[in-house]
């Protein structure tokens, strides 16, 4: 499928990773700064996840409107032309914070997780890294979160971690919770979800219903350069980002998003597909 344009997003921050340790953006500032380095380096959608502006607690999460409504109005102001999609991923059953934010910010495009996972990752010895979580996303919840976005006038982007849930995206179409076409994500390099491997990728193309647009979110060191590489071939769209990874193909450690992005674009060249602008990856998502 080379020769088509490769839509390029840019997962600008992560959930939970301590910016006293890595390069990852708090404050609305730097959200826009790496905005700016990531469109200029190709990318023209941004995922944006909000943290706590107090000091001393970006690492945690914020669904604080506020914060939501800095971050994006100062990404806007930077790089007006780009697409923002906002993360909504929240555990347990209360999504009032991720549905304020949207209502506030009202961004083109949301992740919508699209089932559950038991989170989970072991060290060496046997133990547990953490406690084991529950990622849950009921239909229930599924869908109280998609009337949502259908009211705002948000595409969801369906977050998948394993082939049941890519499988699951068909049935919500079928049952008239979701509209089609799907815009799907495949979770890659989770530790209880689907592996980082180039080979599965046909096969989760295929099981995806009809029509459906779609990108790789590879999460991981080195491993992930040969999934996008391979996404790129298969006329998938492409992820990056230091929430996704903090490592280019050759192991160097990035001060930022800007060179990933850039390596991101080559991965598309080399496959033949040019990234999308602003514009051209606005009318294939929202039609205009």
């Amino acid at each position: 499928m080379g020769g088509d344009k490769a839509i390029i997003t840019c997962a600008l921050t992560g959930v939970l990773t301590d910016p006293a340790q890595h390069p990852v953006p708090v404050t609305p500032a730097q959200m826009a700064a790496e905005a700016r380095r990531a469109h200029d380096a190709g990318a023209s959608v941004m995922h944006v996840h909000f943290r706590r502006q107090e000091p001393g607690m970006g690492r945690l999460p914020s669904w604080d409107p506020d914060v939501a409504e800095a971050i994006c109005a100062a990404i806007r102001a930077e790089v007006p032309e780009v697409i923002l999609n906002l993360t909504t991923g929240v555990m347990g059953d209360d999504i009032s914070g991720p549905m304020a934010c949207l209502e506030r910010v009202k961004p083109e495009m949301a992740a919508m997780n699209a089932g559950s996972l038991n989170y989970l990752r072991t060290r060496k010895g046997g133990a547990w890294a953490w406690p084991p979580m529950l990622f849950d996303n009921s239909v229930e919840k599924i869908g109280r979160t998609l009337k949502v976005m259908d009211a705002l006038e948000v595409v969801p982007e369906c977050e998948c971690f394993d082939t049941g849930i890519v499988r699951s995206v068909g049935m919500f179409q079928e049952v008239g919770i979701l509209k089609a076409p799907s815009h799907i994500s495949l979770v890659m390099g989770v530790a209880s979800g689907m592996p980082a491997r180039a080979d599965l990728l046909p096969i989760l193309v295929d099981e995806m219903p009809a029509g459906s647009r779609w990108q790789s979110i590879v999460i991981g060191r080195q491993e992930v350069w040969p999934v996008h590489a391979r996404t790129a071939e298969l006329g998938g769209h492409l992820r990056t980002g230091v929430e996704d990874t903090f490592y280019l193909p050759d192991g160097a450690h990035v001060d930022g998003n800007g060179p990933l992005i850039e390596a991101l674009a080559r991965v598309a060249r080399e496959a033949g597909r040019e990234p999308a602008t602003c514009a051209e990856a606005r009318a294939m998502i929202l039609g205009h």
